[in-house]
């Protein structure tokens, strides 16, 4: 039976596609069916057609339409049929999502399995459904999708976010205007940082408090209306049946009953004739409200009138659920053939939904003596809810050109003195194309949150893009929505990269957000500690209403877990690509790694910047799929691919005669000595350098000018503070201390050539290996440091992520036998022990290296010991 192996939800550009960032990625063992093909299988096509009546349209590699259908005739994979099916199930479950594909991983009997998603909930049932329904069908056995399809239903209406906010979104995305849902508080943010406005359905952040207490005070807002001479039904408010008889008596039937604080219809019911059905509705009323509202029944049509930002924009007819007789179908027949108009489906799925029968409608059918089996005389009209609401199988015609002027003016008025943005107001009248006054009617409801569905998919008449005049209001034409991103990625550098860059963003006065390994920084103040380079720190910096720029520092891990939290950034910086956490995640290969990285470069928009190292050639490489500008850096000037460059107008930063210098065009601009800048330690540095050149160039292209460069690189001063774990140098009495989270062998290999330059006489490097790496770069980890250190202690992390710890120091001590076989390592498997020996037992004039887990205790261990060793000092100048 096929299996599962992984499956992972995509929310944003990613390693398998740019262009459609919602997708489900399947990694599935085909197990006894890897050697088998779609055409052993007799009938497949004819059975997957059966289930599937619309998956003819699918065209598959072919291109037309039954092109699938035809290549499971030919013989195909069944992991294909997997990506079809689970395609298939979502659109028949009214989420049509139409982009899949199939790869293979280099084992023969797994594939992946990539399709896209509109709700996540759903893309993940389905995914499972298409593999229990694949493995069925392969067998021969017999499948039957209709509980599958019935619970995607039941998932999508759980997790769609409603008409109202899809219309929104929708326009904010032709507007390219970014979004990010809060599913725990069903928010939706439009824009980003400091640009960014909220909405909740019809209601946004600029909706007030007063004006929503207001309308959902039902009496409130018939004095308000009252005082303003708009025309209001006469009522009352009542809380116990000997009110309600009393109320009866001064309003006379026909009545209404509704809860004071009720929205949606939710409790009311109108035109009640009896005293009978004045209780059932005032019982009904009081579910959701004690007090109830007695009002009389205004005849004549139910009509929404929508004002948005105080001005007219809509108008429609709403109906309630209704049947019309034909003389020989019973009711339910008729609900029936009504259900199979091809506008309806499941609560929110289309323009119209189902019409259910439910308490309310057998309620209203014994009120007329009528049951299901009941048959209606041709042309008998029967409504089956006593609201017009959509959501219960309404139907709603757009009356907006036939609104007369007095009746504009009025919705006008009310949205003003009620104080809404986005107002829905509810009127009773025979005709809306005649003043509200001379046709007896009233105004029945103010609404805050209106429902936009009657008027995007109206039954009848013209559908109205509403959405679009709140977009307006809230983003006026020329007003931003985003805020400046720039993403920082590669093997190394990445964090010390993302900390210079908000360090010289900060120093020109923005006020930055920014994610790195160790933590997330607002305007700098740590808000969230631990590695949080993935996609939900960047979208918490992203949400954070006083940011106006964000440095996001994106790793492979987040990249390949879920994808990027951003569909597009101004600069994506890449400041290398080497061989570390090989073999995971199935990227098996340093090539394989670059296109992981080459994500970000290739969501920088068209005027923006790729920031790319010119001496890397898989970084290098990357600058041939991009269609944004390229900004290149070297350590050397007279690299071909920089003069090339230049030479084509290009833009450049590199190390040259000692200085930090830009290229442009033929001009060389030169921002500042390396042995200025502090973060190069002099220059010996030569990794750091590579950091400063990819800053200044994010810098340059953030149209900073060249003395702010040259200020905030000489301000940026290294230490545990401001570089936790990166390069932190400490100077003590009897030896030097170097505390790196240097983690594989490009790193070592960097801070390598920078211990070489110490003039230490004892060099101590303390050192530990990754269980998830490979044998090979374990070894590579022991060869690197015996060839730097005299003495070597071996420590473990507190997670051996798959080894023991004996596997893991047997490779080291390999690697380290392969260069120095005469050296014994110790080995003090904790951190901070195995750092007091070191600093305990270290000869005078020594060097020692930690290539750290924990960085707080090691400084503050390190911190501690030079106090003792400052204290123990003057102590012996005194016996002196």
């Amino acid at each position: 039976m096929m299996e599962i192996l992984e499956l992972k939800i995509m929310r944003g550009p990613n390693y398998w596609s740019i262009k459609h960032p919602k997708i489900i990625v399947l990694k599935l063992d085909l197990q006894d069916l890897q050697h088998s093909h779609t055409s052993d299988v007799p009938n497949l096509a004819q059975k997957l057609q059966k289930l599937f009546p619309e998956i003819i349209k699918h065209r598959s590699s072919e291109g037309t339409e039954g092109g699938f259908l035809r290549l499971v005739n030919e013989g195909t994979t069944f992991s294909k049929v997997v990506q079809h099916i689970a395609l298939e199930l979502q659109t028949m479950a009214g989420m049509n999502s139409g982009y899949g594909r199939c790869y293979g991983t280099g084992q023969p009997d797994i594939d992946y399995v990539v399709f896209s998603y509109q709700q996540e909930r759903a893309g993940e049932y389905a995914a499972e459904a298409a593999v229990r329904i694949t493995d069925a069908l392969a067998r021969g056995e017999r499948v039957n999708v209709i509980q599958d399809v019935a619970r995607m239903h039941q998932i999508r209406e759980d997790e769609y976010f409603g008409p109202s906010t899809e219309a929104i979104v929708q326009e904010a995305v032709n507007r390219n205007i970014p979004y990010i849902q809060n599913k725990q508080s069903d928010l939706i943010h439009l824009g980003y940082g400091v640009n960014q406005k909220r909405i909740q359905a019809a209601m946004t952040n600029n909706t007030s408090f007063f004006a929503v207490e207001n309308a959902g005070n039902k009496n409130v807002t018939k004095a308000i209306l009252e005082e303003s001479g708009i025309p209001v039904p006469q009522g009352l408010t009542v809380y116990n049946t000997h009110e309600l008889e009393e109320a009866v008596d001064v309003l006379g039937y026909p009545i209404v009953t509704k809860p004071l604080n009720g929205n949606q219809g939710k409790g009311a019911s109108i035109n009640l004739q009896t005293w009978k059905e004045v209780l059932k509705g005032f019982a009904e009323a009081q579910r959701y409200s004690e007090a109830v509202i007695v009002e009389q029944f205004i005849q004549g049509n139910d009509y929404r009138m929508l004002v948005i930002a105080g001005k007219f924009v809509a108008a429609a007819r709403r109906t309630p659920a209704m049947v019309t007789g034909d003389g020989t179908s019973t009711i339910r027949q008729l609900v029936n053939q009504v259900n199979k108009d091809p506008r309806r489906g499941v609560g929110h799925e289309k323009a119209l939904t189902h019409i259910k029968i439910d308490k309310i409608s057998r309620g209203i059918l014994r009120e007329q003596g009528l049951t299901l089996q009941s048959v209606l005389p041709a042309g008998q009209v029967l409504y089956l809810k006593s609201t017009a609401n959509l959501s219960t199988g309404g139907t709603a015609a757009d009356v907006t050109d036939l609104v007369h002027p007095y009746n504009i003016l009025m919705a006008e008025r009310i949205a003003g003195t009620i104080g809404l943005d986005i107002c829905g107001i509810d009127v009773m009248t025979n005709d809306i194309a005649i003043p509200l006054p001379e046709t007896r009617g009233a105004v029945i409801e103010v609404n805050a949150a209106p429902g936009l569905r009657m008027h995007i998919s109206p039954t009848e008449g013209l559908p109205r893009n509403v959405a679009e005049p709140i977009l307006n209001m809230l983003f006026p034409y020329g007003s931003p929505s985003r805020i400046p991103i720039v993403a920082v990625t590669g093997t190394n550098g990445k964090t010390t990269t993302t900390r210079l860059i908000a360090h010289i963003l900060n120093f020109k006065g923005y006020k930055v957000g920014y994610t790195t390994t160790d933590g997330i920084y607002i305007q700098g103040r740590k808000i969230i500690k631990g590695d949080t380079t993935g996609a939900y720190s960047s979208e918490f910096v992203l949400k954070d209403p006083t940011v106006n720029y964000a440095v996001l520092e994106c790793a492979r891990g987040g990249m390949l877990r879920s994808g990027l939290a951003f569909r597009q950034c101004d600069i994506g910086v890449v400041m290398n690509v080497s061989e570390d956490h090989l073999g995971l995640g199935d990227i098996n290969s340093v090539e394989e790694m670059a296109r992981v990285k080459a994500v970000v470069p290739k969501t920088v928009c068209s005027n923006g910047y790729a920031v790319l190292n010119a001496d890397d050639d898989l970084v290098f490489g990357m600058a041939s799929s991009l269609r944004c500008k390229i900004a290149l850096f070297s350590m050397d000037e007279e690299n071909p691919r920089i003069i090339e460059h230049i030479s084509k107008g290009g833009l450049a930063a590199v190390y040259e005669a000692g200085y930090i210098s830009i290229f442009k065009n033929t001009y060389k601009i030169r921002i500042d000595r390396v042995a200025d800048i502090p973060l190069t330690f002099g220059g010996k540095a030569r990794f750091n350098i590579y950091n400063v050149l990819a800053a200044t160039l994010a810098a340059y292209t953030s149209h900073m000018e060249i003395n702010e460069i040259r200020t905030a690189l000489r301000t940026f001063i290294p230490s545990a503070e401001t570089t936790p774990g990166r390069m932190n140098l400490f100077k003590l009495p009897k030896a030097e201390v170097l505390i790196d989270y240097a983690h594989n062998t490009a790193s070592m290999e960097a801070i390598s050539d920078f211990i070489n330059q110490s003039d230490a006489n004892h060099k101590i490097g303390i050192i530990a290996g990754v269980g998830d790496r490979r044998d090979e770069d374990l070894k590579a980890v022991g060869r690197l440091a015996a060839e730097v250190f005299d003495e070597i202690i071996i420590r473990q992390d507190k997670d051996l992520r798959g080894r023991s710890g004996k596997e893991i120091n047997h490779l080291l001590k390999e690697g380290i036998f392969t260069v120095k076989p005469y050296l014994e390592p110790r080995e003090i498997n904790q951190e901070t022990r195995a750092l007091a020996y070191a600093l305990e037992y270290a000869p005078e004039g020594s060097f020692i290296a930690l290539f750290a887990e924990d960085i707080p205790e090691a400084v503050k261990l390190v911190e501690n010991f030079r106090v003792i060793q400052h204290r123990n000092a003057a102590s012996d100048q005194q016996e002196v």
